[in-house]
């Protein structure tokens, strides 16, 4: 996965953070990703925010650090939850797949269908 030095050299606490959206597919080799996002804790956020205030969008529970898209909230979803039920995969915390068949699911855009089918075949295999 592309971004993952960068994300590196963030020094962010394990425990604090997941890695969600496509990247838990991508490191699962079902489809590739085009960016990184990662859910943080409060505490972590609110850390973040002071460091790199430049970085705020108009989105309250959204900003950015380099290619680095960083969210204090996913949907209708426990944060804290899933980072603390994430899975260490090559050193990097990512979100459980479950989460991510939840929130596509919810959404039913046309990519979330094919990322549907494209998960169930990896968890087929």
């Amino acid at each position: 996965m592309s971004f993952l030095n960068e994300l590196e050299q963030l020094n962010l606490p394990l425990g604090e953070f997941a890695i969600f959206g496509s990247g838990p597919m991508a490191i699962r080799g079902i489809r590739e990703s085009n960016d990184i996002d990662i859910i943080v804790k409060q505490d972590l956020w609110d850390n973040l925010v002071k460091k790199f205030p430049t970085s705020l969008h108009d989105n309250p529970d959204y900003f950015a650090i380099g290619n680095i898209e960083i969210m204090k909230c996913w949907s209708d979803f426990d944060i804290d939850e899933m980072i603390d039920n994430a899975e260490i995969i090559e050193g990097f915390p990512y979100v459980q797949l479950k989460y991510v068949v939840r929130y596509k699911k919810q959404m039913m855009r046309e990519k979330d269908i094919v990322d549907l089918k494209l998960i169930e075949k990896f968890s087929n295999n």
